[in-house]
């Protein structure tokens, strides 16, 4: 498929030769819902993921990848990442930690990596959706060459 946007996330892909594909969709600048995303995209909204970013209480930062369907559940993540407690990271700190805005934040090619940690039920999945690195446009790869590209780790992240 040819890929009219070529950002951070595909360059990281390209440089690792790992095969994906893009859909790119209109953005509303107001509602980054991942259902509307799937509407959009004609995509599985059970493929689609979001990327959140945390804070943890030793002031570490550390990045999330759940299904768009799902609600993160803070203390499952302190559990599974070993810290007392965690925060979401405001929004005005994600442009200059990460590298990208709401609504296009991308578990891969972040400005500096950070430990990620996708929810366990992409195991089920042979292929999800998350963020090109920029609003508008999805990657599609498999769930392997995710956890590759952004060095994930499989946690229950969810709540229930």
């Amino acid at each position: 498929m040819a890929k009219a946007i070529k950002t951070n996330v595909l360059r990281h892909l390209d440089a690792q030769r790992i095969p994906y594909e893009t859909k790119e969709y209109p953005v509303d600048d107001e509602n980054f819902d991942g259902k509307l995303v799937a509407a959009k995209t004609g995509l599985d909204a059970r493929m689609i993921y979001k990327t959140l970013v945390l804070t943890g209480d030793r002031g570490a930062h550390l990045v999330c990848v759940i299904p768009v369907e799902k609600e993160l559940d803070l203390k499952a993540v302190a559990r599974a990442t070993g810290h007392k407690s965690v925060s979401m990271l405001p929004v005005k700190e994600l442009l200059p930690l990460t590298g990208y805005l709401r609504g296009g934040c991308s578990p891969i090619g972040m400005k500096k990596p950070f430990p990620t940690y996708v929810d366990e039920s992409a195991r089920a999945l042979e292929r999800v959706s998350v963020s090109a690195g920029v609003r508008g446009c999805q990657v599609i790869l498999s769930v392997g060459d995710l956890m590759a590209a952004c060095q994930g780790s499989f946690a229950a992240l969810c709540r229930a």
